[in-house]
């Protein structure tokens, strides 16, 4: 039991000190539109959904991302897209829209290496795994700004990601 209430005072340091202390991260930067992916049974989250930690998946309707997606008239994927990844012991949602940029032709790619979000136009870096989509780097920090971050629900056998 002391491991773990360690392990909790560690991870709340690293978050104070990766934050800037009592400074606020804004990630309503990117515009609110609308978001409704139904994973909800268990076909659905096998298929498309995310298991191990860092797994992750890329939802865009405009774009038919994942290319067979059951997409429907009740489907929306935000600003500019959905990223779904499974972070520690729960999967996460966030729009691929750079926060720093706020457009919806400027989409954040995810570095296979430490899985962090990247934008290839201002350079900043994102923690979508621990760190709620909070800056790592780059003109993001500066900006106080992290990506915007959907709601994920569980639903019988899967999960439904909202806004």
């Amino acid at each position: 039991m002391r491991f773990y209430k360690t392990l909790a005072a560690l991870a709340a340091a690293a978050a104070l000190v990766t934050l800037g202390g009592c400074d606020h991260i804004d990630n309503k930067s990117v515009p609110n539109f609308g978001v409704r992916i139904d994973l909800g049974n268990y076909a659905l989250w096998s298929t498309y959904g995310v298991n191990g930690m860092g797994d992750f998946r890329i939802f865009d309707r405009e774009k038919h991302l994942p290319s067979n997606f059951p997409y429907n008239v009740n489907t929306y994927t935000g600003y500019g897209g959905v990223l779904l990844m499974m972070g520690l012991d729960y999967p996460m949602a966030y729009d691929l829209s750079c926060p720093v940029e706020a457009s919806q032709s400027v989409i954040l790619s995810i570095d296979a290496g430490n899985l962090e979000a990247v934008c290839s136009r201002c350079g900043s870096r994102f923690n979508p795994l621990t760190g709620a989509g909070g800056p790592v780097s780059g003109v993001a920090i500066k900006n106080k700004v992290g990506m915007r971050q959907y709601r994920v629900l569980p639903s019988s056998g899967g999960f439904v990601i909202t806004n």
